[in-house]
């Protein structure tokens, strides 16, 4: 391993927190609708002048929430005409993939971008 890449690594502390960031938006199984949101939210709040790794990773975690719940209400409208029930299930899988790949990725201590992400905190 090169001096750079010791370098750029980020911390044990720094990438357990960047795993909780994309691992608290299962806070939603507690508080439906919001808790996917606010789990990220709060973590990063909290930890992003820690380490850039957990303030770039919190806000990845914070903004894929964000564009999943916002996909979940355009599903719920699209249940009055019974395509947004099978949509909703297909959603929440992928998501629920992709958050466990993001936390397995940022424990390793490397940066996870969500496809499909609406980026709306900078």
């Amino acid at each position: 391993m090169s001096d750079k890449e010791l370098v750029s690594q980020p911390s044990a502390q720094a990438r357990q927190w960047a795993m909780f960031c994309h691992y608290s938006a299962f806070f939603w199984f507690l508080v439906p609708m919001i808790g996917n949101v606010l789990g990220p939210l709060i973590i990063w709040q909290l930890k992003k002048d820690m380490d850039p790794f957990v303030d770039e990773q919190g806000k990845e975690a914070l903004n894929f929430q964000i564009t999943f719940s916002i996909l979940l209400m355009i599903c719920g409208v699209l249940a009055w005409i019974l395509i947004g029930f099978p949509l909703m299930a297909l959603i929440s899988v992928v998501a629920l993939v992709l958050v466990v790949i993001a936390g397995i990725r940022a424990n390793e201590g490397k940066p996870y971008r969500y496809p499909f992400c609406w980026r709306i905190v900078k």
